[in-house]
C-alpha cells in the first residue's frame, strides 16, 4: 500500500473541524517516549519544529542505538527511564514535571503521528477538555497502521470498556492524546501501569476522577522504520486485565 506521509498533509482536517479556528498560543511542552528509534525520531522532531513546537522531552528507555544522540541534536532534552516500558515511561515524565507547561503533548517517536494535528487536540482544551484524546475512528480520522487482528481485539476491548463505564470512546489503544495542567497533577499520583496498557488505565482513570475528556479525529500513520513493539495478543491482555482491574476498584 502507498501512504501519503504527513509532510504532504494539508492544515485542515475533516470538513466542520478547523485545527486553528479557535487555537490559542498555550506554553505546550511535547512527551515522547522512545525505545530504539534513531530512524524514525529525526523527522519527528523536525515536524515538530515546522510547526513550532520545539518544547520537547524525549525519554529514552535504555535505547542501545543512537536515538539519544539524535534527539539531542535536534533540541530535544533528554531524560533516560528509570526502568523499562512505555507505562513506567509516562509515569515517571508526569510525577517528575520536568518542564512547567499549561498543556503536555504525549506522541510517540515512530512517525505514525502528526505533529500538525496538535492544534486540534489544543482547541479541544481551550472548549473545556482536561484531557483531548486521538480517535482514529472519528469521522475525519483513519489508520494505516493496524491490521484486521489488532483492529479486532481493539473493538473489543473498547465495547467491554465502554459496557462497564458507560462511557462512549471511540478509540482505545491510542496514545496520542493532550493533557492539561489539571489533568497531569490530578493523573500522576494514581497511575501503575508499566507496559502499553497505561494509555487504557489513563482514560479509564480519568473517568474515574471525573476529568473531562474529548475525542479529536486523527490519523495514524505507518511508523518510519522498524517494527511495532506492540504485542497483540500479550499487550491485549494486559489491557484487558487492566480494564477488570480497575472496574473492580472504581467507586
Amino acid at each position: 500500500m502507498v501512504v501519503r506521509h504527513m509532510n504532504s498533509l494539508p492544515i485542515s482536517t475533516s470538513e466542520g473541524f478547523s485545527r486553528v479556528s479557535s487555537f490559542k498560543p498555550l506554553n505546550v511542552g511535547v512527551v515522547i517516549p522512545a525505545l530504539n528509534e534513531e530512524k524514525s525520531i529525526e523527522e519527528v522532531l523536525c515536524r515538530l519544529n515546522d510547526y513550532g513546537f520545539n518544547n520537547v522531552l524525549v525519554i529514552d528507555g535504555q535505547s542501545k542505538d543512537n536515538t539519544v544522540k539524535v534527539a539531542s541534536k535536534y533540541g530535544a532534552k533528554v531524560v533516560l527511564q528509570d526502568g523499562q516500558g512505555k507505562g513506567g515511561a509516562i509515569r515517571q515524565v508526569l510525577s517528575n514535571r520536568y518542564f512547567d507547561v499549561d498543556a503536555m503533548v504525549l506522541m510517540d517517536a515512530d512517525g505514525s503521528m502528526d505533529p500538525g494535528e496538535i492544534p486540534a487536540f489544543i482547541e479541544a482544551l481551550n472548549s473545556g477538555a482536561d484531557i483531548a484524546k486521538g480517535s482514529r475512528f472519528l469521522e475525519g480520522g483513519s489508520t494505516y497502521d493496524m491490521g484486521a487482528t489488532r483492529r479486532f481485539g481493539n473493538s473489543i476491548l473498547m465495547f467491554i470498556l465502554n459496557f462497564l463505564w458507560s462511557a462512549k470512546y471511540t478509540d482505545l489503544c491510542y496514545g496520542y492524546a493532550v493533557f492539561n495542567k489539571h489533568a497531569v497533577e490530578t493523573l500522576a499520583p494514581v497511575l501503575e501501569s508499566d507496559g502499553f496498557e497505561i494509555e487504557t488505565e489513563i482514560f479509564i482513570k480519568a473517568l474515574d476522577l471525573g476529568l473531562t475528556v474529548k475525542e479529536v479525529p486523527s490519523i495514524e500513520y505507518e511508523r518510519i522504520h522498524g517494527a511495532s513493539k506492540l504485542h497483540a495478543f500479550k499487550d491485549g491482555f494486559r489491557i484487558l486485565k487492566t480494564i477488570f482491574q480497575e472496574y473492580f476498584r472504581s467507586p
